[in-house]
């Protein structure tokens, strides 16, 4: 099959992606949710079960704030190490600018306050210049999710006790008007460990469309076309996925963010008996949007992020890893500490 150049695919009409929430709601998700949370406790193995209620406490205690990111231990580095063959930094972070793609009202505006900021200082005339940015600093441009970002609404709207977070944390504990007080990204830990990209558009033959969802079919033979197999991810891993989505951006960027392709409920699923540590792709959400169920609002973010503690990592670009046909790597990235956002910026890097 011959692969479509994004500029000429016609652009559909697209709903404003927050309607996909405001749709799902009405759909009943909260009330499906609602029937389903009990307060029983149940052990960290059945927290783990997408299809048990309630989700927590979380497999590392009721006091976890880290989720996944406990899987980088000093034993998971040197394991990944061994993957580093010939030295070969790729970077898969996009660029961040005000004209990029952006989710809703999100904004990222930069501005050099004077030309220069400071300055002559000293007999030898120092100036500087410095930056202020007004932005959703978690969630613009390549962006890792953090455990604060998705919650779900298990009792009645707009009651904060009943919005429940990753390892049963509250939104009435959560919230604050200065940052997160709980599951800020300042918890999580550096994750240096080993990826494994799965090119799902390599697979199918063409760039995968907005709402085509990433079956485990698909994940199995786009791993047999790269002499892969599931048993290559391990525990603490990071698993990336390659659509194709991302040759539109900067160049059709209505259409990049009316929806996307990308993996449903049962890989993620897969995802989450695997243990990984973060999910990351082409896309500005990495799921299926809008979703095949249309009561549902982003259900693999709930299913890793609240339930499961698994990271996401969206609008990546793998350009020089499949240029080089590298579908194994070691992944590396330190979230900025920001104490209180609820997800961070960056360069992630891949080393082959």
């Amino acid at each position: 099959m011959t692969v479509r150049d994004p500029k000429d695919i016609a652009e559909p009409v697209a709903p404003e992606r927050r309607n996909f929430l405001k749709g799902a709601a009405a759909g009943g998700v909260v009330a499906a949710a609602t029937a389903q949370v009990a307060q029983a406790v149940v052990s960290p193995a059945q927290a783990q079960t997408p299809a048990v209620q309630p989700w927590w406490p979380s497999r590392w205690g009721p006091d976890d704030q880290a989720g996944a990111s406990n899987h980088i231990t000093p034993a998971k580095v040197l394991e990944a190490a061994k993957w580093i063959r010939d030295g070969k930094i790729h970077p898969i972070g996009r660029m961040s600018e005000s004209a990029m793609p952006k989710f809703g009202d999100r904004a990222f505006t930069l501005r050099i306050p004077g030309n220069p900021t400071g300055g002559p200082f000293g007999a030898n005339k120092l100036i500087y210049n410095d930056e202020f940015l007004a932005t959703e600093i978690g969630q613009t441009g390549t962006q890792f999710d953090g455990l604060a970002h998705i919650g779900l609404q298990v009792g009645r709207d707009g009651d904060t006790n009943d919005m429940v977070y990753y390892n049963g944390i509250r939104g009435a504990a959560l919230g604050g008007a200065n940052g997160v007080k709980k599951l800020g990204i300042e918890n999580v830990k550096p994750i240096f460990t080993r990826g494994h990209l799965v090119d799902v558009m390599a697979h199918r033959g063409a760039m995968m469309d907005a709402g085509q969802e990433v079956t485990m079919a698909d994940v199995r033979g786009a791993l047999a076309r790269q002499n892969m197999n599931e048993n290559d991810v391990q525990p603490g891993d990071a698993v990336f996925f390659h659509t194709g989505w991302s040759s539109l951006w900067m160049r059709n960027n209505e259409r990049y963010a009316s929806g996307e392709p990308g993996p449903g409920l049962e890989v993620a699923r897969w995802l989450i008996e695997k243990q990984i540590v973060v999910m990351g792709g082409d896309s500005w959400g990495v799921e299926c949007v809008p979703n095949p169920d249309r009561n549902l609002a982003f259900p693999v973010h709930a299913e890793l992020l609240t339930k499961n503690g698994i990271f996401i990592h969206e609008n990546l670009q793998f350009d020089s890893l499949l240029a080089d046909r590298k579908y194994q790597f070691v992944y590396v990235f330190a979230p900025v500490p920001i104490k209180g956002a609820t997800g961070s910026p960056g360069g992630p890097i891949a080393i082959t």
